[in-house]
């Protein structure tokens, strides 16, 4: 049995990145790796325009202006968004000005409506000064030419996408999808929607392995739910490896009688890189790959043991393989006594809060491998060391976001 670290090593160690990167369009990139940098190829803004709707001025031609003594100035010429200013603001005149229009040579500031005798007249009267420069938005302030807008290894969210489409990126080159088979294996399964026998259960690991794939950027291609048939198990798992990058498989990995799981795996190539990891929950986790490259893991049928494994372990490793750094795992103070088990690294779903600056974290009341339950509410997922006493309130863990606490 190894440690938690080590099968980390042993994972990154395993795994290629998916290559080589395919053009996306600006519509698909949701959720994608980008697989190049991408530069603005111009400054933004582009040029100097109002920030607000107004009149653009010589500010010392309003300076010291007030309600009491107003400053009048003539309208010389208008500018809509998208209008081009062709001459310069003639002395002691304004320009009408509207939000996102470029401000005429020689003006140097804006001053709002609001704060005139408005846009009905061709000679405004002027309450307020502000200060010099105001409500203008010069040209290359928010990002100059050439600047980075999105590095490599990046994972495309929608700030990512609105960045992109106002610099007008139409496509970029992104990691391909790695492709995953999701295999489920147990007599007593029955899916959501099927009619179900007294002693039956329905499968919540299919659909909860499937949504966390996805979320994770990579492209599920087949799930199946198997009886515990040697040759069904045998006959899906060939053709997962036929067609897939990663397979991922829930139930018959452990030593049962039926656990049919271990055995097939080596008869079809695939070789064993390790089995049982010292965690709680999750102990008998399989990893393996195959001469291509093709990487397995083999979670234990309990929903909350299979879903840290896959957690911890597989999901690092989809994103390794699309050119991306894993989420970063962070640190949070515990609000309650942490039940640490005295041989195994263990992990157990909480939910934090944020006080005084300070990030706390509380254990969900469900602890056992069997119970979803424990994951109401939760967003993160706490783990630490083997231990032989309970860590107590106050203690800093190591915490991991849920894929859905985050999600874009």
């Amino acid at each position: 049995m190894i440690t938690v670290h080590e099968a980390h090593e042993i994972i990154a160690a395993t795994l290629t990145p998916c290559g080589p990167a395919v053009a996306a369009p600006l519509r698909q990139l949701r959720g994608r790796v980008l697989a190049e940098e991408i530069l603005a190829e111009f400054a933004m803004p582009r040029f100097t325009n109002a920030a607000m709707d107004g009149f653009a001025v010589r500010h010392n031609e309003i300076a010291g202006t007030s309600e009491d003594a107003p400053v009048t100035l003539p309208v010389s010429q208008e500018l809509a968004a998208g209008a081009l200013s062709t001459e310069p603001l003639a002395p002691q005149t304004c320009a009408r000005i509207m939000t996102g229009a470029p401000v005429p040579e020689g003006a140097d500031t804006v001053v709002p409506f609001e704060q005139t005798s408005g846009f009905e007249s061709d000679a405004v009267e002027f309450y307020k000064a502000p200060k010099q420069g105001a409500n203008i938005r010069h040209a290359g302030e928010e990002v100059g030419a050439g600047a980075l807008l999105a590095a490599a290894g990046t994972r495309v969210t929608p700030a990512e996408i609105g960045l992109l489409a106002t610099f007008g990126v139409a496509s970029a080159l992104v990691r391909p999808q790695p492709r995953v088979s999701i295999i489920t294996v147990g007599d007593e399964l029955r899916l959501p929607g099927e009619p179900i026998e007294p002693l039956a259960i329905y499968n919540s690991n299919l659909p909860l392995l499937e949504a966390c794939v996805e979320a994770a950027g990579a492209e599920v291609t087949q799930t199946r739910q198997l009886r515990d048939d040697r040759e069904a198990i045998r006959e899906a798992l060939a053709a997962a490896i036929a067609e897939s990058d990663v397979i991922v498989t829930a139930g018959g990995i452990s030593t049962g009688e039926f656990d049919f799981m271990h055995e097939t795996l080596g008869e079809l190539g695939v070789e064993q890189k390790f089995w049982k990891v010292a965690l709680k929950p999750g102990k008998p986790l399989y990893f393996g790959s195959t001469a291509s490259g093709k990487l397995v893991f083999s979670l234990p049928g309990n929903p909350v043991s299979a879903l840290v494994c896959l957690l911890e372990y597989a999901l690092p490793a989809l994103a390794l393989m699309q050119g991306a750094t894993p989420a970063p795992k962070f640190t949070a103070t515990l609000d309650e006594p942490f039940p640490a088990d005295r041989k195994r690294h263990r992990f157990l779903f909480g939910a934090t809060q944020i006080e005084h600056g300070e990030i706390r974290c509380r254990i969900s009341q469900q602890t056992d491998s069997h119970m979803l339950t424990a994951l109401r509410g939760a967003d993160c997922l706490i783990e630490a060391e083997a231990s032989p006493e309970p860590l107590p309130a106050g203690s800093l863990v190591t915490c991991s976001w849920l894929p859905w606490a985050n999600a874009f």
